[in-house]
């Protein structure tokens, strides 16, 4: 049993019940960026969830450049709610902001931020993983 590879997979978990929960229990529209980052992450439940069963320690091979991407979009987008000349650079034209924010608990944690430690997360466990490999 990998511990790094169980983490990830249960982070994975996490996340896509968090944003399901947002979405379809609190009623929050995911905005365009929030849906291209659920787009990266609701694969990772399945994938890794296969690799830790099989103990497929190969796995960071095809997960780290989904979750780096995921990392570097995740940030963008918290920069775009946090950074206010930012707002210029949104990508969302039609719907809700990529700028909103539905929540903003201790003034700093909002979706995009939580999504970003997801991702961050499940990075370090697969190089965690590949390192030990």
């Amino acid at each position: 049993m990998s511990k790094p590879l169980l983490f990830a997979w249960i982070t994975s978990i996490i996340a896509m019940g968090g944003s399901l929960f947002f979405s379809e229990y609190m009623g929050f529209i995911p905005c365009t960026l929030c849906w291209y980052q659920r787009i990266l992450m609701y694969p990772l439940v399945i994938f890794l969830g296969i690799a830790f069963y099989h103990n497929d320690r190969n796995i960071y091979k095809y997960i780290l450049p989904i979750s780096v991407i995921g990392m570097i979009m995740a940030g963008y987008h918290y920069a775009l709610q946090k950074i206010p000349s930012m707002h210029e650079f949104a990508t969302c034209s039609s719907g809700v902001p990529c700028s909103g924010q539905y929540i903003n608990w201790l003034g700093f944690i909002t979706i995009p931020l939580l999504s970003l430690i997801a991702f961050t997360m499940i990075t370090v466990s697969m190089i965690i993983l590949w390192k030990r490999k």
